[in-house]
Parts: C-alpha cells; sequence; structure tokens
C-alpha cells in the first residue's frame, strides 16, 4: 500500500513537472525571435502598408471629452444605433466599407499581411536591431487584425471577435519563420519577454474597436516606434474610453487594462503610477485623489466610417461626397527619412493605388451618419486649426523635439 502511495504521488509530481515544462515551453520566446543587432544598419520597408493606411484611416484628433448628443431615430423608422455617447466620435477610425465585397482590396490587404510573414524567410530578425523588430512585430500584428476584422464586417460589435473561446487574439493565425504563432504570442510572449514587459507595447497593438487603442494613419518604422507609442499612450489614457472619474472614491479605466494585466503585477498600484506619467487636466487630480480603480469602460464598436449603421434599415439619402470626403487626410505623409548608411529592406511588392477609387459606391447614406461624419470632419478642422504647427506628425500627436541633437550629414566621399 505504501508502495502504492508512493509511486502515485511520483506519478503526479512527474505530471506536474511535464506541465510546468510544457508551460514554460509556450511563454517561452521561440528561438528565431530571441536575438538581436543593436548596430544594425538595416530596415524594413513598409511603404505599401503606409500606402494604405494613409488613405483609408481617418485621424480624428485627441478627445474633447464631450459626450455626443442622444442619437434620434431616422426619418422611416423607429430604430436607432446603440452607442456609447461618451465615446463615439474617439477613436481614429478605419474605411472597413471600402473592402467590403471588394475582392481586389481584400487582395491588397491580405497579401501585405503575407509578405510580412515571409521576412524572417529571407532575412532573419537577428540582423534587425531591438526597435526595428518591434516595429516589425506592430505592424504584422495590426495588418492581421485588420484582415480578420474584415472577414466579419460589417459586425457591429466586436466583443465575441476579441474576447471568449473563438477570439481571433487566440487564434494561430500566422507562421513566422517557421513557427505558428497568434496574435496573442505575439503580444504576450514574444513583445512581453523582448521588451521588459513595457505597458507602452499596448497601445501599438489595434484591436478594431473604439475602445480599444488608435490605428495610425501610417506605419510603424524603428525610427519612429517608441515616439509613436508614446502619443498613442498619451491620447488613449486622455480620452473618455481610457479614464473617467466617477467619484471622488472611485476611477474608471478602461477594461482593457483589465485584459492586460500582465504589464500590472500589482495592478491598482502600478497601473496608477503609469497612467499618472501620462495623464493631464482634472482628471489628473482626480486620480491623485482617488481610492480605488474600475477597469469598467467598454466600447466594443468597430471603429468603421459608419458602414453598420446600414443595419437600422433606415431611411438614406444620395450623397456620396460626404463619405469620401471624410477620408481625405488632414496631414501629408511624411517621407522616409532613415539616417546615412541605411540599408532598406522592402518586405513587399504590391503597388499603392487609391483605395477609396476602387471601393464600392455607398450612394444611400443614412442621414444620421451623415451628421456623425460631419462632427468628425468639424472636430479635425478645430484640431488641425488649433495644431497648425504639425507637419510630420498626425493630428494632435506630440511634436519631435526641436532640442534634439541632428543626426550626422554624410561624408561627402561616397
Amino acid at each position: 500500500m505504501t508502495k502504492y502511495i508512493k509511486l502515485t504521488v511520483s506519478v503526479l509530481c512527474g505530471l506536474l513537472v511535464a506541465n510546468v515544462m510544457a508551460n514554460t515551453a509556450t511563454s517561452t520566446v521561440p528561438e528565431p525571435f530571441q536575438r538581436f543587432d543593436s548596430e544594425s544598419k538595416y530596415a524594413i520597408n513598409y511603404d505599401d502598408l503606409t500606402a494604405v493606411l494613409s488613405t483609408v484611416v481617418v485621424d480624428v484628433g485627441r478627445s474633447s471629452r464631450e459626450k455626443v448628443a442622444p442619437s434620434q431615430a431616422a426619418t422611416g423608422t423607429r430604430m436607432k444605433a446603440s452607442t456609447k455617447r461618451s465615446t463615439q466620435n474617439e477613436g481614429n477610425r478605419f474605411y472597413y466599407e471600402t473592402f467590403e465585397d471588394n475582392e481586389e482590396a481584400q487582395r491588397l490587404l491580405v497579401g501585405i499581411q503575407k509578405s510580412l510573414e515571409r521576412v524572417p524567410d529571407e532575412v532573419s530578425l537577428e540582423y534587425f536591431s531591438r526597435d526595428e523588430q518591434l516595429a516589425y512585430w506592430l505592424n504584422l500584428y495590426n495588418v492581421t487584425v485588420l484582415n480578420e476584422i474584415i472577414k466579419v464586417y460589417p459586425k457591429r460589435s466586436l466583443k465575441k471577435v476579441l474576447v471568449g473561446k473563438k477570439s481571433i487574439l487566440s487564434k494561430k493565425l500566422l507562421t513566422v519563420a517557421g513557427v505558428s504563432l497568434s496574435l496573442n504570442d505575439i503580444q504576450f510572449t514574444i513583445l512581453n519577454q523582448n521588451y521588459d514587459n513595457d505597458p507602452l507595447i499596448m497601445y501599438g497593438l489595434y484591436q478594431g474597436n473604439i475602445g480599444g487603442p488608435n490605428i495610425r494613419k501610417k506605419a510603424y518604422t524603428g525610427k519612429d516606434v517608441h515616439r509613436a507609442l508614446t502619443n498613442n499612450s498619451i491620447e488613449f489614457i486622455n480620452s473618455n474610453r481610457g479614464t473617467q472619474s466617477k467619484d471622488e472614491k472611485v476611477f474608471r479605466v478602461s477594461s482593457l487594462y483589465d485584459r492586460n494585466r500582465a504589464y500590472f503585477p500589482d495592478f491598482d498600484t502600478d497601473l496608477t503610477t503609469h497612467l499618472l506619467n501620462h495623464l493631464k487636466g482634472y482628471e489628473l487630480q482626480n486620480l491623485r485623489g482617488t481610492s480605488a480603480l474600475k477597469p469598467d469602460i467598454n466600447d466594443w464598436t468597430v471603429t468603421d466610417l459608419g458602414g453598420t449603421y446600414r443595419d437600422l434599415g433606415a431611411t438614406f439619402a444620395d450623397n456620396n461626397a460626404a463619405l469620401l470626403n471624410s477620408v481625405i487626410g488632414t496631414t501629408p505623409g511624411d517621407p522616409a527619412d532613415y539616417g546615412p548608411g541605411t540599408v532598406m529592406y522592402t518586405a513587399v511588392g504590391h503597388g499603392s493605388s487609391s483605395m477609396a477609387s476602387k471601393g464600392t459606391p455607398y450612394n444611400r447614406i443614412d442621414p444620421e451618419l451623415l451628421t456623425h461624419l460631419h462632427e468628425l470632419n468639424l472636430k479635425r478642422e478645430i484640431t488641425n486649426a488649433e495644431n497648425a504647427y504639425v507637419t510630420m506628425e498626425e493630428l494632435g500627436e506630440v511634436p519631435e523635439d526641436p532640442d534634439a541633437e541632428p543626426e550626422p550629414e554624410p561624408d561627402g566621399n561616397n
């Protein structure tokens, strides 16, 4: 009997050790992605991705923290869209409408994803710096999210797409350097361990919903990835979808933080410290005086331009220009500006024609949608006027430090 008990205990211990080892293996950065070259001058070119983003992403500027007026049912129906009034006009928008039933546009974006997956097959990531690798993973993650959401569009709420057993984030959607990866593998294993669990990375991972981090009008690059992440974090934290003070005892924060507790081991303390570093205005004072954080701010609405309003069956009006004009960028794209001696590695070979011109035309636009687009455009115009100095930065972003040391000029011997 004693021998049987000992044998059973030994078997159980062996199983526990095996499980621990298995869990450790799945939580360890795969070998092809462990190394980097801090002196590398190689850079990955994302001109094709930037061409798409600059065309189909609408930058709505910083949050004003104002709630929109209650919506009214459109003429001819008693139905109206269910929206979060505090966050409805927040977050950059992606023109998903132009990809719906548009196989050519869909193939273009899928092609970009596939070409990014192949980069480590042609040039090992170990030849790139950590910053270049970070930009690579963020771009691959985001274009994959875009493709997955396009598959289910015009689904209005993305809650079941992003969380739960069928979440797109947990599926093995990618194969990079022969390794099958999920989006969660990229975030919580590769990026978490290679970048010291830096919470700023969370703001570069687009989720497709208004309640998540912004999609940007240009791809990330190794040169500006940290500035871009800082700007994304400041924008999100200082918006109603990121933080709201409920009263003097409870400070509301996005449920995004609850789903990313890995970045905040001592949740309340670590998250409070993180928010204090980026929060501005009266909400900063309210956070300092609060005694508890409540991660209950949600907006699962897809970040489209309003195509999901079509589900309401309301009366429509002819106005193509209103929708197309809303896609026009408000800031010029900046050309690649890498230092002397940099070798550009072009990841793809797709052309970059106007995505809007290839989109399916929508001749019947819900009047409420047009009003919403007008509000977004007006908000962008006001923001652009207030930040007239902005040239290469997106709306509402912190400009580059004018006192920073300039990059060395070429020696002219080449």
